[in-house]
């Protein structure tokens, strides 16, 4: 006669594993948004802010200027507001991630950086949002009106006016955090803490303060970008060539059906 062994109060029996055309991860210190999507946030995400930073460089800080940029030149300008854009939204898995090693020490800050962080990433792409909508306004209706516009209407009240303390802030308690938490050591902490130096609101250009910030973010981030990926087995090669198949195919359709509106 065969029994049964049941599994002790509160733990379940863990169900067989079956193969899966497209594993997915769901353990270790951030099961969700897991070590890839969070590794490939933490090493895009500064990269392309910097990008973004760095194209934009040669011209002057002041957004009458950005739109003129935008006239002489449009793809340098284009390509420059694009990638800090992508960036800005591919850094919410980062900051998970982040927060997630950050709060196995010291939650109180895991949680007030991570939230803080994530509002001002939000604030951010709020912004592109105006950006991208001046930009069009100068290719319709030239480059004077678009300034002339803007400048009637900088500064503006709208409600994510307020989280333009998270976007400084968020970056700050996170350093905090990490340092206290032995996430980063020092020079890495105050490294993420420079990234409090970005500057923010509509139509903004490269200072040394931006260029110091990025270069910060990316001194903090990247390289624990690269060792939450190694922190596993590496996928077998089929796995990768259909995840890349799938991602790929997932980006045009969801590109396509944009466009369409």
């Amino acid at each position: 006669m065969t029994t049964t062994r049941s599994a002790p109060p509160g733990h379940e029996t863990p169900a067989p594993r079956k193969a899966r055309l497209l594993p997915v991860e769901w353990s270790g210190d951030s099961p969700f948004p897991g070590r890839w999507a969070g590794g490939v946030s933490l090493v895009a995400g500064p990269l392309l802010l910097g990008a973004g930073v760095l194209l934009r460089l040669p011209f002057h800080f002041f957004f009458p200027e950005q739109l003129a940029a935008r006239a002489e030149h449009p793809r340098l300008i284009a390509a420059s507001y694009g990638a800090f854009a992508t960036g800005t939204v591919l850094l919410w898995p980062a900051v998970a991630v982040l927060a997630s090693r950050i709060g196995r020490r010291r939650p109180g800050l895991a949680l007030w950086g991570g939230v803080f962080a994530v509002l001002g990433l939000f604030a951010r792409t709020f912004h592109a949002g105006v950006d991208h909508l001046a930009f069009r306004l100068a290719d319709r209706q030239g480059v004077e009106a678009a300034t002339r516009l803007i400048g009637e209407t900088y500064g503006a009240f709208h409600v994510f006016s307020a989280l333009n303390l998270a976007i400084m802030g968020g970056w700050l308690i996170l350093a905090v955090g990490a340092w206290r938490a032995r996430v980063l050591g020092p020079v890495r902490a105050v490294a993420l803490a420079a990234t409090a130096a970005l500057p923010l609101g509509v139509l903004k250009g490269t200072t040394p303060l931006s260029v110091v910030a990025v270069a910060g973010l990316c001194l903090a981030l990247v390289p624990l970008g690269v060792t939450v990926l190694r922190d596993g087995p590496a996928p077998r090669r089929a796995t990768v060539l259909r995840w890349t198949a799938a991602v790929t195919a997932t980006v045009v359709l969801m590109t396509l059906i944009g466009r369409a509106g």
